[in-house]
Parts: structure tokens; sequence; C-alpha cells
């Protein structure tokens, strides 16, 4: 039953970042957030932010790796999307 969690724990944290860092990279490449929600993104970062430190907690690789990862993403299309809303010069 262990292996059985292990793989589940793999198989989500896999899915995770592959359908999150497209977002990420198309993001860091175009500089184009004009879609993108800054609440989403908040909340985003702040759920990351808690599984990774629940993984810490319980020393759970799977759960570390992934949420460090995608609080990384949402951190810096946060930062994006904060230039590009409201310190960009029009």
């Amino acid at each position: 039953m262990e292996s059985l969690f292990d793989i589940c724990g793999l198989v989500g944290s896999i899915g995770l970042v592959l359908g999150y860092l497209p977002q990420a990279i198309q993001t860091i490449r175009t500089r184009n957030t004009d879609g993108i929600s800054l609440p989403g993104f908040i909340m985003m970062a702040v759920g990351s932010f808690g599984f990774l430190t629940q993984g810490l907690i319980s020393s759970n690789y799977y759960i570390m790796l992934t949420n460090f990862i995608t609080f990384v993403c949402s951190v810096i299309i946060f930062g994006i999307k904060m230039y590009n809303d409201y310190f960009k010069k029009p």
C-alpha cells in the first residue's frame, strides 16, 4: 500500500509541474500577463508555500519538490504581473 501511495504522489507531482510550467515559461519568455489573474496567482503561491511547508515538516520529497517548483514559478509570474500592471510606463 505504501508503494501505491508513493506512485500516486509521483504521478500527482509530475502532473502538477507539467501543467504549471508551460504558463510560467510562456510568461517569462513573452512578459505578457494580460490574461493572468493576480489574485489567482497570489492564492496559488500561498497554497504552494503551505504545501511546501507541509512537505518540509513531514519530509515528503514529492510534496516539497513539486511545491517548491510551483511556488518559485508563482512568485516569478507574480513579479512580472506586478511590474506590467503597476510599474511599467504606458
